[in-house]
């Protein structure tokens, strides 16, 4: 929940193609390399020109009318500041769905980046998902994916015993195929000073994940005509201090988080008693007033303070408090029977504890890990802090596969979402075959790095 850690990631993987090629799948294959290298040569030239040609040539109609050229260029332009160039390193797999490719970075970041397809001719971008793979020293490979399931669940058990022994891994892991688990375990402690062990069942932290559950309630009273993704803030709530930012900010600047409103860490958070942060409305004092950042829609920078207003405008319009809500309309249909918000220092029976390097500034300190009470809000909100564990996470991508829950922001069949803070670390990944889902009460990266490492061994 530190601004500093703090994360939402989309990630995807996909299943290779292994049957030798037709002429038909290769005419298929030489439009999808087309579009990869036609993305690549305008995502590395000068100016914006050439990746506004590119989406207007391979984006939908109606793709466009959902995330404007504008935002892609924003979101484009990010993006091309933090890699620089692109280089394209070798093409995994082609589907009729997807291209996914390993590109190297001008720092020598190895990046497996997914291009999500429609059909068409050309064949049209649905997304891009992106992993980072870590640095690229020589060779540009990465850890090769396991032959068969038995494999993978030996590597993994080995890998997770290695990291826990050596200190770099505290938490609980599940692999499942489809409802199908093939791998439960826990390592380390829920309460060091206790020395209460972490269990499979053990609800952590879950951060910034929370996020997901606010974006399927915006959208559910979208649908039910409650609401509209081009209402303003003012609409919901005429008293919000920040009279510009509530005239101009739309619920779907602040989903897409190009909304200009900022954190709520900060200052005013360090300074102001934790015990007294424990609705929405406490939240929005300690930054509704401030300038916005940025002009809505001109840019796109993480923001918690966006997701703490979500929170607010679905309160005014259900008439009851976000945390009922999202048990009733999301908790309950999944079958999430463990999950919920807890106060800080209140933690009930089998929930761990968080553990941390960072004080509550974000800076990190040398030495053995403290709890991190210190740098919790008095309550999780919309924007992140909830509490689950592996089961009821795993009943949530299934209730989205089955549609019992969904969001056009999210595709169930390659979901990645991850929170992080000091002491918190949370990754759920699906694929069309696999779920991975790993739970830390560790600093990051201590669950992505494992998640990544999963599922570079997936079998193809």
């Amino acid at each position: 929940m530190n601004p500093i850690l703090a994360s939402l990631l989309l990630v995807v993987s996909l299943p290779a193609v292994t049957q030798t090629p037709g002429a038909g799948q290769q005419a298929v294959e030489n439009l999808q390399t087309r579009l990869v290298k036609d993305y690549l040569e305008a995502f590395n030239s000068p100016g914006k020109d050439q990746i506004r040609n590119f989406f207007t040539k391979y984006v939908t109609k109606q793709d466009l009318e959902r995330v404007p050229i504008q935002d892609r260029l924003n979101r484009f332009a990010q993006m091309k500041q933090r890699l620089g160039k692109l280089e394209l390193v070798k093409i995994i797999e082609t589907s009729p769905a997807s291209v996914v490719t390993h590109l190297r970075s001008a720092e020598r970041e190895l990046l497996e980046v997914t291009f999500e397809l429609a059909g068409g001719e050309p064949p049209k971008l649905r997304g891009i998902r992106v992993e980072d793979l870590g640095h690229d020293e020589a060779s540009g490979q990465v850890s090769t994916p396991k032959a068969s399931e038995a494999e993978l669940l030996t590597a993994v058990e080995k890998h997770l015993e290695t990291a826990a022994a050596d200190g770099e891994f505290s938490g609980a892991v599940l692999i499942a195929q489809a409802e199908r688990i093939l791998f439960e375990r826990a390592y380390g402690f829920a309460d060091q000073a206790a020395k209460t062990a972490n269990r499979p069942d053990t609800r952590f932290n879950l951060g910034s994940i929370n996020k997901i559950f606010t974006n399927i309630a915006i959208h559910q009273l979208a649908s039910q005509g409650k609401l509209s993704l081009d209402d303003t803030i003012s609409k919901f709530l005429p008293n919000y201090p920040n009279k510009d930012a509530a005239g101009k900010v739309t619920i779907r600047h602040m989903l897409s988080m190009s909304s200009g409103i900022g954190d709520f860490f900060g200052e005013r958070f360090d300074r102001t008693p934790k015990d007294k942060i424990v609705t929405i409305s406490e939240y929005l004092p300690l930054f509704a007033d401030l300038p916005l950042d940025f002009q809505p829609g001109s840019q796109r920078r993480y923001s918690n303070g966006g997701y703490i207003v979500l929170g607010a405008i679905i309160e005014k319009v259900t008439g009851t408090d976000y945390y009922s809500y999202v048990k009733q309309n999301i908790y309950a249909p999944a079958g999430m029977k463990e999950s919920d918000w807890f106060e800080r220092g209140k933690l009930p029976p089998n929930a761990a504890t968080g553990y941390t390097r960072h004080g509550p500034s974000g800076s990190e300190t040398p030495g053995n890990r403290m709890p991190n009470l210190e740098t919790l809000p008095g309550r999780g909100s919309s924007a992140g802090g909830g509490y689950s564990n592996l089961r009821d996470l795993l009943a949530f991508v299934q209730a989205m596969k089955q549609a019992k829950l969904s969001t056009p922001d999210f595709q169930p069949n390659t979901l990645g979402i991850a929170g992080g803070a000091p002491g918190i670390n949370a990754v759920v990944e699906t694929t069309p075959k696999y779920t991975v889902i790993v739970l830390s009460n560790f600093d990051p990266p201590a669950a992505e790095r494992v998640a990544r490492q999963i599922r570079a061994w997936l079998p193809r």
